[in-house]
């Protein structure tokens, strides 16, 4: 059975033939549907596509399941023109990631802008945002590397996964992404790896940036930028074999949730509080004790905010919290947070060093 899936982006139609459910192939024959980036816009940069599996990957007839490697899902573009490598790392749901596993794509991202590669990342969306923030803190090059992948699965009618691998190419190619970091390209957004959230299971604009909105957009294949984030010291954990909880709050928290956390020996904790930095003062209690032994990270529940410093006076406000040895996330999500908790720990950062390095996060 052959078939064609359109995906439509910015008034342009895209479209990749499928011969059967799967194999990809390309189709060129549609010419102009699939237009290349703006020559304007690309540097001589090479490039690099790493496949971490997830939808993007996937097909079949009997529910979605890891398919295609990096070379198809490239080849499907015709792109003959640009020079790009691409190289296979996993083809598995990204639930299915092991820290270990996240820690190699983001090595195998890093060594390749070291050269001057600009990398593109596939990647299931279920943990994308998790793999991108440790990919952000290792990044210490100039090269871009862009993290993408896809809602709809390759067979399904409007799959998204070309489409948003044809803009993160552009990203990764375009001259304007020098110097960013770790970028995620997903919709026609471009979303900086500290800032970005998967904020909808279903959606084609599944990625959003509360905090910060996007930093740009990609239209027609031209990425345009108007915004940056500060870059952070990077960091080169060796491993990342340390266990970090993340342990919510919510009304009428008695701290057995707490308790439970602690009683498993964790190297680190990262704590939500409710409004912009409070708890019940029992629990919280609990935690600065803790916090005397073990790095402790707390961030605020809504998406959007940071823990504040001193609005409010009463037992359990943001005022007690910040008078105890616990660590303000600032504006990173709690999955972000617990990323570069794992990475200082791994890394060898003592208390103090880790406090500093998530004071850059905090305003």
């Amino acid at each position: 059975m052959r078939g064609r899936v359109y995906a439509q982006r910015c008034g342009v139609t895209f479209a990749v033939c499928w011969a059967d459910a799967n194999s990809l192939q390309p189709m060129s024959a549609l010419g102009d549907a699939f237009p290349p980036p703006r020559r304007g816009a690309l540097t001589g940069r090479r490039l690099l596509v790493l496949s971490a599996g997830g939808t993007i990957s996937m097909g079949g007839p009997d529910g979605a399941k890891p398919r295609h490697g990096a070379a198809e899902l490239v080849g499907a573009l015709g792109l003959e023109d640009l020079r790009i490598e691409t190289r296979t790392i996993l083809n598995v749901p990204s639930a299915h990631l092991s820290l270990g596993d996240q820690l190699e794509i983001c090595r195998q991202a890093r060594d390749a802008a070291r050269r001057g590669i600009g990398v593109v990342v596939t990647h299931g969306t279920d943990t994308l945002e998790e793999t991108a923030m440790l990919c952000d803190l290792l990044h210490d090059a100039d090269a871009p590397v862009v993290f993408t992948g896809a809602i709809r699965p390759s067979g399904a009618p409007g799959a998204d996964g070309p489409a948003n691998l044809l803009d993160a190419i552009s990203v990764a190619a375009s001259g304007a992404a020098a110097g960013l970091g770790v970028l995620v390209v997903f919709g026609g957004e471009i979303h900086h790896a500290r800032c970005v959230r998967k904020t909808d299971t279903t959606s084609l604009t599944a990625f959003s940036s509360p905090q910060t909105g996007p930093l740009g957009r990609v239209t027609e294949g031209h990425p345009t930028i108007w915004s940056q984030m500060p870059r952070n010291p990077p960091l080169d954990p060796p491993d990342l074999e340390r266990r970090v909880l993340i342990v919510p709050s919510a009304s009428g928290d008695d701290g057995a949730l707490a308790q439970a956390a602690l009683s498993t020996e964790p190297d680190g904790l990262v704590i939500g509080t409710l409004g912009a930095g409070h708890l019940r003062p029992a629990v919280l209690t609990t935690f600065a004790e803790a916090a005397e032994r073990i790095p402790i990270v707390a961030y605020s529940r809504p998406e959007r905010g940071v823990v504040l410093h001193g609005t409010y006076g009463y037992e359990g406000s943001e005022r007690d919290l910040r008078g105890t040895g616990i660590i303000p996330a600032g504006f990173l999500s709690p999955q972000a947070a617990r990323m570069k908790l794992l990475a200082c720990l791994s890394a060898g950062l003592a208390i103090e060093d880790i406090r500093w390095a998530f004071r850059q996060d905090d305003g």
